[in-house]
């Protein structure tokens, strides 16, 4: 298994767009119910910084790249964040229905 935490800035004057474009995300998902992955999307109290966590069965296998909604999504962060994105692998310890 593996455990990522990607932490990104938003610009201010994308937040709305980035939000709209998550619910669409995750409801195709939620539509899909691929196996071998759990995905959340946060925002914090700054309100421009996402914070995503992804875990994969396979590594090697990531089941949300065959659904459109998911690559829609991942083609659109271009233009809405500030800056790179930095992924962070997690060694998850204990998890109630997350990990």
């Amino acid at each position: 298994m593996s455990t990522v935490m990607i932490r990104a800035t938003v610009r201010n004057e994308s937040v709305g767009e980035l939000e709209t474009a998550v619910g669409k995300m995750f409801a195709a998902i939620e539509r899909e119910g691929p196996d071998g992955v759990r995905y959340a999307s946060c925002k914090l109290p700054d309100g421009v910084t996402f914070v995503v966590f992804l875990s994969l069965d396979d590594p090697q296998n990531n089941p949300l790249t065959a659904i459109p909604e998911f690559l829609e999504f991942q083609n659109g962060l271009r233009g809405w964040i500030a800056g790179p994105p930095t992924p962070e692998p997690l060694t998850v310890l204990g998890s109630y229905r997350l990990f």
